[in-house]
């Protein structure tokens, strides 16, 4: 099932974006670290929280910059592709040769671990349904559409304003285990040899819309009337 699941990334646009994503993603948790410690003025515990709130939001702006700068489009309006499943976080679609990947960013607490399942990491994995391992009696098997695919970062708990590992991961429509996990730097080995020029994503007109199957028993998201706002702290309210 992994090696299916890694077959379906598009290896020449993720190998060059990943590499970027790394080095920006480091830089902007260093930068966070620094940025308390030299100026909030604050007892040891508080600036432990307010640098993971900062280093977050400063990764994820530098995430989605990223990511359009390697071709990818965030979701418009915030809404899971032919579904009304909404989101609060940047997502970022890329297409090459008909295969999407919905892309996202999220920190673990640990390496391996899952991150916390909030609204709208639970509406992602929702088009993760068809890679869940199951009896293919009827001869569906998993389908063809987007898949829901995570950054995954792990901050290194000794050495403050670093980060201990970066990782790809795919989690099953239920949230409850990874169905691909591979840590970046073994991810690349696969494309040493590979093209790192990205292909132009296909958004242009006449471009097939993917298709997605999702359980029927999938009920559209109704958003709070204060919702969060994308961060690691978002909760389902359901």
């Amino acid at each position: 099932m992994e090696h299916f699941i890694k077959k379906r990334f598009p290896p020449a646009l993720f190998k060059n974006l990943f590499l970027d994503l790394e080095d920006r993603l480091r830089a902007s948790a260093l930068k966070a670290f620094t940025m308390v410690r030299d100026h909030a003025g604050l007892d040891p515990k508080a600036s432990r929280e307010l640098e993971g709130q900062a280093r977050f939001r400063m990764m994820e702006k530098a995430f989605r910059e990223t990511c359009e700068l390697n071709g990818g489009k965030l979701l418009e309006n915030g809404i899971i592709p032919l579904t009304d499943l909404k989101i609060f976080q940047p997502f970022m679609r890329f297409e090459v040769n008909g295969q999407g990947v919905i892309f996202g960013l999220a920190a673990m607490p640990e390496p391996k671990t899952l991150p916390i399942k909030n609204m709208s990491r639970k509406a992602g994995v929702t088009l993760n349904y068809y890679l869940s391992p199951r009896l293919d009696l009827d001869g569906t098997g998993p389908k063809i559409g987007d898949i829901f695919v995570l950054l995954l970062v792990a901050r290194d708990r000794e050495m403050a304003g670093k980060i201990n590992e970066f990782a790809i991961g795919v989690i099953d429509a239920g949230y409850k285990q990874y169905l691909f996990y591979e840590p970046l730097d073994k991810y690349l080995e696969g494309y040493a040899d590979e093209p790192v020029i990205a292909p132009a994503p296909s958004f242009g007109t006449g471009a097939k819309a993917p298709v997605i199957s999702l359980k029927k028993t999938i009920k559209p998201f109704v958003p709070p009337e204060q919702p969060d706002h994308g961060d690691d702290s978002e909760r389902d309210t359901k």
